[in-house]
């Protein structure tokens, strides 16, 4: 017997278990665009190098940055680098966590010889709302000593809102380049010319 009753004329069956796998694709799918979009918006930490490139020789400001973070009450990072590159000489309090009130910051060591800035903290003081938004959380001085392309990693990162709940960030960080003084390249290009010069007479 039919329990569904007779089908009419050119009516076409549907098929139950095919709507079922259709419908559990399309929740699945739905689950995995949530989570895409939570991951897109989720807190962007990376770093601005100014200048970059950077000059052998000179300093470098590297920013350490956070956009779109709700709620920020306290952080902490460790940053690594090339050792022959650059060389840190020092961190700072970035403007942003302080637009919320008084702040304690401070790191625990800079460690040339492993390149590493370990521990770079900062927290708000008391009971207030943590700050929303974007900016700078640090800034870190470097000599320039050397030439090439140096990753700026991080690690240790660690960020609170106001409850003390762990906040996800996404790390973004760009390289820094260091290139040569313009005397050089000045130098570079005077004794490129005298040597074409020389093989030029030797061939005439």
């Amino acid at each position: 017997m039919n329990a569904r009753g007779p089908r009419a004329p050119g009516a076409k069956e549907i098929n139950v278990n095919s709507w079922q796998a259709w419908n559990n694709r399309l929740l699945i799918a739905l689950l995995l665009g949530a989570a895409s979009a939570q991951a897109l918006a989720a807190p962007v930490l990376s770093v601005s190098a100014t200048p970059n490139p950077a000059v052998l020789g000179s300093t470098v400001d590297l920013s350490v940055l956070i956009a779109d973070v709700s709620d920020l009450y306290g952080y902490q990072f460790s940053l690594s680098f090339d050792t022959g590159v650059l060389r840190a000489t020092g961190v700072t309090e970035g403007a942003f966590l302080g637009s919320g009130g008084n702040t304690v910051s401070g790191y625990g060591s800079i460690d040339n010889t492993t390149g590493a800035v370990s521990f770079v903290y900062n927290t708000l003081v008391g009971p207030s709302a943590g700050v929303s938004g974007g900016g700078a959380l640090a800034h870190i001085r470097f000599d320039v000593i050397g030439v090439g392309s140096t990753p700026l990693t991080f690690s240790d990162a660690l960020f609170l809102d106001s409850r003390l709940g762990e906040v996800a960030v996404r790390i973004e960080s760009t390289p820094l380049q260091a290139v040569p003084e313009p005397e050089a390249y000045l130098m570079l290009g005077v004794g490129l010319v005298g040597l074409a010069a020389l093989r030029r007479r030797r061939i005439g």
